[in-house]
């Protein structure tokens, strides 16, 4: 593990997407709350911000870190629901492999939620996937920039 002892405490937020690949039928299942399983956005949801939190329980090196906000958000296209994971801290190390925690497991649980739906005659998804996962913004902003906010 990185020793980050010698670093300050700063404000930190890391903002990851990533995009689910469905089929427009499925998708629109799911905006209609008309899933076999549930409701596919809070499951999602909750379940990406459960991973945020344990990110450092599964990959090895993180370091544990003390989150102060999380939100995961979904906004829908025709044949694909993008996720995006914004992870907020005040610490001395960044949160982006919280956010990309986050946004993957909530991708993942939505492809859980919808395998009856993906599934092709053979049992297959031959239309499901999961694409584009990457951080769009990480921000490193020292106490004293962030103002007071009330």
């Amino acid at each position: 593990m990185v020793e980050i002892g010698h670093k300050d405490v700063v404000f930190r937020r890391a903002i990851a997407k990533g995009r689910i690949r469905l089929r427009p039928k499925t998708v629109r299942l799911i905006k209609e709350g008309k899933i076999e399983k549930g409701n596919v956005l809070a499951t999602a949801q909750i379940a990406g911000i459960l991973a945020v939190k344990k990110t450092p329980e599964i990959i090895p090196l993180c370091h544990p870190i003390p989150l102060t906000g999380v939100d995961i958000t979904f906004e829908f296209g025709e044949d694909y629901i993008e996720v995006t994971c914004e992870v907020r801290a005040y610490y001395k190390t960044g949160v982006e492999m919280e956010a990309l925690t986050g946004v993957t497991v909530a991708l993942l649980t939505i492809w859980d939620m919808v395998k009856a739906v993906e599934k092709d005659e053979k049992g297959q998804y031959p239309f499901t996937r999961i694409e584009d996962i990457r951080v769009v913004e990480k921000v490193k902003e020292p106490r004293s920039n962030r103002g007071s906010r009330t």
